[in-house]
């Protein structure tokens, strides 16, 4: 099917389902096993975990789900893991997927992908493929992975992929570990491959509450540096900063906790076929096994977007920089574990953002991060490096020992998913 066709059935599927509310869009983990053992990754689990591919969601019980989401009128879905294709029926399932005339578009690390998978997609194509390259040498992807091999994997996956022109895109994440070769994955993917690019450096905790991930996030300095890079990604962060400086701020105007798309037009179901308003959201869960996808969308989903109430105010409630800043109830719910708890490092990121764009932030509740205090003061510090081009991220070099950074992958701890379920 091409795009034209698709662009049809998309449109066809929202008339159908005008002035209901539908989930438009359902983001599903199939697994959260994995090939790989990422220091980053905040749920992949071991791929011979047998009590997790136990719990898991039948192919039988996807079948259904499917069914499900397509009365619903939903029409663009997302695969993710873990590693889709750690799953030996993955293809069965996704082939369901597509014969319900659902858009999809696949996560995945690569390595597992073989030439027969690829042929496979070129005859049942997705919308779209992004794979995550981990680094732009072995040395420094195997230091991600922690599995040898993984890194020639990965690109045999990607070219078994770009050699039958199915639509691929690449990314990364950003860390301490692999933030010297961001720009090399860059030009690899875009001048070598001819491929779209993209990065995120904003890293969470682990859903089963451990912190460790956050010992290969960038500082907020880094963050930023990063982020703007080339210049002409400046534009897009100063649009957004005009825009919430210049408008009432959102979450002042409502008193319901969640200020997103989850539960609203869209939701995430995990690899136990427990559904969340989002795949980060974890502490509030409803068994579809149990009830159902449209009793869970309708009742459950809809009942917390109605129910959950801040509490409180807080630095956020009248912060006029949200756009510039990624803080949420399931962000603040894993690093604080309370939805309703700024996540300060986030916080640091946005402030550095807009002062490195030349914007002032008018002071918002008990923020010190736009006080004058000191803390401020390091802030302006690090915008007006980033501002003057002081920080040369291409410059930066690789950590003197690649190694994990945390031994103990349970240090820490405080996030809030790992309460009741429904």
């Amino acid at each position: 099917m091409d795009l034209a066709t698709y662009g049809d059935l998309s449109l066809s599927i929202h008339s159908h389902y005008a002035g209901k509310r539908a989930p438009m869009e359902v983001a599903i983990e199939v697994t959260r096993r994995c090939p790989l053992e990422c220091l980053h990754c905040y749920n992949n689990l071991p791929m011979g975990d047998l009590p997790a591919r136990n719990r898991e969601l039948s192919k039988e019980e996807h079948f259904k789900m499917l069914d499900e989401l397509a009365d619903l009128g939903t029409f663009w879905l997302l695969y993710s893991g873990g590693e889709i294709f750690a799953r030996k029926d993955f293809l069965e399932i996704y082939t369901y997927a597509k014969k319900k005339g659902f858009l999809i578009t696949l996560f995945t690390n690569g390595t597992l992908i073989s030439e027969k998978i690829a042929d496979y997609l070129v005859e049942w194509p997705p919308f779209s493929i992004e794979i995550t390259l981990y680094g732009r040498t072995k040395e420094t992807y195997e230091a991600m992975t922690e599995i040898p091999g993984s890194y020639e994997r990965c690109l045999r996956g990607i070219e078994n992929l770009r050699q039958r022109n199915l639509p691929l895109k690449l990314k990364t994440v950003p860390t301490t570990i692999n933030k010297h070769e961001v720009f090399a994955m860059k030009r690899f993917a875009e001048e070598d491959l001819g491929l779209e690019f993209k990065f995120d450096a904003l890293i969470n905790p682990r859903l089963d509450c451990s912190q460790s991930p956050l010992g290969v996030r960038l500082s907020p300095e880094e963050v930023v540096a990063i982020d703007m890079h080339p210049a002409r990604n400046r534009t897009e962060y100063s649009r957004l900063a005009e825009l919430g400086l210049s408008s009432p701020p959102s979450l002042g105007e409502s008193e319901s906790l969640y200020f997103c798309g989850g539960g609203m037009n869209s939701f995430a179901v995990n690899p136990y076929g427990e559904m969340s308003i989002c795949v980060l959201s974890q502490k509030e869960t409803y068994n579809i096994r149990e009830g159902g996808v449209k009793h869970g969308w309708e009742k459950f989903l809809g009942q917390i977007r109605l129910e959950k109430k801040r509490l409180r105010p807080t630095k956020c409630t009248t912060c006029k920089i949200q756009g510039l800043c990624s803080m949420c109830p399931a962000t603040a719910e894993l690093e604080n574990g309370d939805p309703e708890s700024p996540v300060e490092f986030l916080c640091e990121v946005a402030h550095i953002r807009a002062m490195a764009l030349g914007f002032e932030v008018p002071q918002h509740g008990d923020c010190d991060c736009c006080n004058g205090s000191e803390r401020h003061k390091a802030l302006q510090s690090s915008a007006a490096r980033i501002s003057a081009q002081e920080i040369d991220v291409e410059a930066w070099k690789a950590p003197t020992v690649l190694l994990p950074v945390l031994s103990n992958p349970s240090a820490g701890g405080g996030c809030g998913s790992c309460g009741s379920h429904s």
